[in-house]
């Protein structure tokens, strides 16, 4: 698949300086965001640009591939230019956020809570994108694209991260077992996701097999319930071959068999085809994923143009060619009938029972996003500390 190339840049980022201080203090522990104005428009002639900045293949202009473009019709048609910048992480996406001058974000879940309460976006009207009433309902008003009811975007797309085993070396499961226990048929050939929110992802296996944790969402963990998913991830050591970010490297790993169990992605899977001989499925136990949301600037002085790009973005062509070419299932519903057959089931599009399990990536805040009171959640800076020192 061409999406396969694309997927390198899909990477949590991991710099605790760019946490927004503000998730984890009083003002997000008390429901509390920036006061700014939403806007009412309604939305009239662009401004003549809009500076975007995106995950790439997320807003493909034909400047990569001529045969990919859903951004130069959009352009003549409403005479906004789009000024594209690509980013790698997301906390350069945060960082840019910071520093102004771009008008919207495609903002993965690790930095969207960090932008709302960092005051860099607005609140979204999204009754001025006609086409978000063609949005998946499970896709909308989730903890990291909301707040208080008040949506901050528009959903792109989502995915699930899966357990994979090459089967000629280890049998076929549908456990994170696999992963995480000592006497796993994988030891040695283990390759986790490498990022701090990885730190969700042992999380979800205590959710599944010890309760008395008491972990109900896996961003977030009281200090008892991350020190019990950090001795987790620190026995897992001793099973682990590699820790993988570059999705291509993964690829050969898996393919030469240095990598037999693996935290994986649909695309990844599709791409080994038959040159491996790999199974990979949702784990019983539940899984993390990832859903990326279009969010407009608080400042941003092109607001009419942005207000188009959110509505072409996910209108049912645009959103369809991002899902094939990145790689994802598709955030409006009508966009699967413009996919390639089978598509929209390979991803699990609208297979609504099927994310009920799956734990978007969120920003972890002091403020515990499950709704506790009475204690505190260990925030993001500290997962970032964690890892680093998990991973020295």
């Amino acid at each position: 698949m061409r999406g396969t190339r694309l997927l390198v840049a899909v990477a949590v980022g991991a710099t605790a300086a760019l946490v927004v201080t503000g998730c984890g203090g009083s003002s997000g522990a008390s429901g509390g965001v920036p006061d700014i104005a939403q806007y009412e428009g309604p939305v009239g002639d662009g401004e003549g640009q809009v500076n975007i900045l995106a995950w790439p293949g997320y807003a493909e202009n034909g400047s990569t591939d001529p045969s990919v473009d859903w951004v130069s019709a959009w352009e003549t048609e409403t005479g906004c230019k789009a000024n594209i910048k690509t980013f790698g992480t997301s906390d350069e996406a945060v960082k840019l956020m910071q520093e102004g001058g771009w008008d919207v974000v495609s903002a993965s879940g690790d930095a969207s809570l960090r932008l709302i309460y960092g005051g860099n976006v607005q609140p979204v009207n999204t009754d001025l994108v006609p086409n978000y009433v063609d949005v998946f309902s499970d896709l909308k008003d989730q903890p990291f694209n909301s707040v208080n009811g008040q949506m901050y975007g528009v959903p792109h797309g989502r995915g699930a991260n899966l357990v994979m085993v090459r089967t000629d070396k280890v049998p076929a499961t549908d456990s994170w077992s696999v992963m995480f226990d000592e006497n796993s048929p994988a030891k040695g050939g283990v390759s986790p996701y490498d990022s701090p929110i990885y730190i969700a992802d042992a999380a979800v296996y205590l959710m599944a097999t010890q309760p008395d944790l008491g972990i109900t969402y896996p961003y977030a963990l009281d200090q008892d319930q991350f020190n019990a998913a950090i001795d987790l991830l620190k026995s897992q050591k001793g099973l682990v071959s590699e820790y993988w970010s570059d999705y291509l490297k993964q690829m050969d790993s898996v393919k030469s068999g240095t990598t037999t169990a693996a935290t994986t992605w649909q695309v990844i899977v599709n791409s080994i085809g038959t040159d491996a001989p790999v199974s990979a499925t949702k784990a019983k136990e539940g899984a993390t994923g990832w859903s990326d949301t279009w969010m407009v600037a608080a400042d941003t002085p092109n607001i009419n143009c942005a207000y188009k790009w959110l509505d072409h973005i996910i209108s049912p062509e645009a959103n369809a060619a991002v899902a094939e070419w990145f790689g994802e299932a598709p955030a409006n519903q009508k966009a699967c009938a413009l996919t390639s057959e089978g598509f929209c089931d390979a991803y699990h599009a609208g297979d609504t029972e099927y994310w009920k399990d799956v734990y978007y990536w969120n920003t972890p805040t002091e403020a515990c996003l499950d709704g506790r009171t009475d204690v505190k959640c260990v925030p993001y800076s500290e997962w970032t500390k964690a890892w680093s020192e998990l991973r020295s």
